[in-house]
């Protein structure tokens, strides 16, 4: 195994500063009834904060639209209940020394096959599609942008006010902001539609609207990808100069830090290059990235939903990159998930103590 002490240096951008480099991934993990997350989620945060994860980012929370959730267990980030009980949340993270950030969230037309609930009309999407040529809803309204955008720049505020060090922008995996993203789903024909910038100024727009809530020096990271939930070979940059036609907009309204999504961090973004999406998107901004995509285990993240249990895995090929700078920060999902220790057990090089992990492990709180 690579000596992964790298990974256990600190870490310092505006005004985040961690102990370490790794990162835990958001991951939806549905404990929340009404919205409301419980003393459990608030226990599931902290030992992890407690065992050396650098930064906490949140399961997705959403923001104030009718639409904005596909799951009745998913957590709010509005309203007195919810608000309440992250302010628990961050309190119990900050006094296991921990740094933590809400993931905002809206999931736009994106449906959930694991329930039948669904949200109050309307739904929210650029072009009343869910994926390319199927269609649900009618496209959003000027005036449904605006209040989204509110929404996200409200929701930032809070997060502020609570506590919160940092916060994420979910714009990835085919939800709303990553529908405006993609050509598949939005066919607008307005300023949000037609080329990539275009397509990005929602996001952009949001952006501003957080920047202008939270301040200068409060740090944003924008979570996007390319492949969707809708379709794994999706693309929104085809070569780097799109995905710099893509991105600097992004960093330019306010974004801070890129989490970059993939299936398997160790793929090429582009033809010619190894470098992976977070090589690339920090190589065209110069802004920090995240990398995120089966980290420390041997299975793809996707395979785990359909029942594939996964043993750990090497960190030679993480290390090989992020020791030659193609990233600043990793992020771990599925392997946190199993066990709240993990990033002790790699700082400390108890490899063959690292747990597989199982999809039941989806079904509690560990």
């Amino acid at each position: 195994m690579s000596n992964a002490a790298p990974l256990f240096q600190p870490f310092a951008f505006k005004g985040l500063k961690l102990a370490n480099r790794i990162v835990m991934a958001p991951m939806t993990r549905s404990f929340s009834p009404g919205g409301v997350p419980t003393p459990a989620v608030t226990e599931y945060y902290r030992k992890r904060a407690a065992a050396a994860v650098g930064l906490i980012v949140s399961e997705g929370t959403v923001v104030q639209r009718p639409s904005a959730s596909n799951d009745p267990d998913v957590p709010h980030f509005w309203g007195d209940a919810a608000l309440g009980a992250w302010q628990d949340v961050i309190n119990s993270v900050h006094q296991a020394g921990g740094v933590m950030a809400p993931q905002l969230w809206h999931v736009g037309a994106a449906r959930n096959p694991r329930t039948t609930w669904t949200a109050p009309p309307p739904v929210d999407s650029p072009s009343g599609l869910s994926r390319p040529g199927k269609a649900f809803g009618e496209p959003m309204t000027d005036e449904a942008i605006a209040d989204t955008i509110a929404a996200f720049a409200k929701a930032a505020g809070a997060a502020k006010r609570l506590g919160f060090d940092t916060i994420e922008l979910h714009g990835a995996h085919g939800y709303l902001i990553d529908q405006f993203f993609w050509e598949g789903t939005n066919a607008r024909t307005d300023k949000y539609g037609g080329d990539l910038v275009a397509r990005g100024r929602f996001a952009a727009e949001i952006l501003k609207a957080v920047r202008a809530e939270v301040g200068p020096d409060y740090p944003v990271i924008i979570r996007l990808s390319q492949w969707k939930q809708q379709d794994y070979n999706a693309r929104i940059a085809q070569t780097p100069d799109e995905m710099a036609a893509w991105l600097q907009p992004l960093a330019d309204a306010g974004a801070d830090i890129f989490h970059c999504s993939q299936r398997r961090f160790w793929e090429p973004e582009f033809e010619g290059s190894d470098l992976n999406f977070a090589g690339w998107a920090k190589k065209l901004t110069g802004r920090p990235t995240i990398t995120v995509g089966s980290v420390g285990l041997s299975g793809e993240f996707i395979a785990s939903f359909g029942g594939e249990s996964s043993k750990p895995a090497s960190l030679d090929e993480l290390m090989r990159r992020f020791d030659r700078g193609d990233f600043d920060l990793v992020a771990v999902g599925r392997a946190l998930i199993s066990d709240p220790d993990w990033a002790l057990k790699v700082r400390d090089g108890r490899m063959s103590e690292l747990s597989d992990f199982s999809p039941a492990a989806l079904g509690t709180l560990v």
